[in-house]
């Protein structure tokens, strides 16, 4: 496994540490509030993150985003589940410069 990799921007900051993942926020966003993993069952989402190279958005200890890669590490990348909660959209983080 690759070392995790940090990058920051004021209060905010995104991670690739698996340990850092809050199962409960990302689960209850894909279930209650995505169109495309709808009443999908705990189990099957915690699966879904240990097969993936996951990218988890925090605001201070908060998760508040979250994205996942599914890939062969060499030629191939499929990106899911991709979400920032609503109260944290709209902040310019891809034109933003992060260290």
């Amino acid at each position: 496994m690759q070392q995790p990799l940090e990058a920051t921007k004021g209060n905010y900051r995104i991670s690739t540490d698996p340990s850092q993942l809050q199962l409960p926020v990302i689960h209850r966003y894909l279930s209650e509030d995505s169109y495309w993993a709808k009443d999908v069952p705990v189990s099957l989402v915690q699966k879904s993150i240990e097969h993936s190279l996951c990218f988890g958005l925090y605001h201070g200890d908060e998760q508040v985003g979250f994205a996942r890669v599914v890939s062969d590490y060499a030629t191939f990348g499929y990106l899911a589940d991709v979400f920032v909660l609503e109260g944290h959209r709209g902040q310019g983080f891809p034109n933003g410069s992060w260290k």
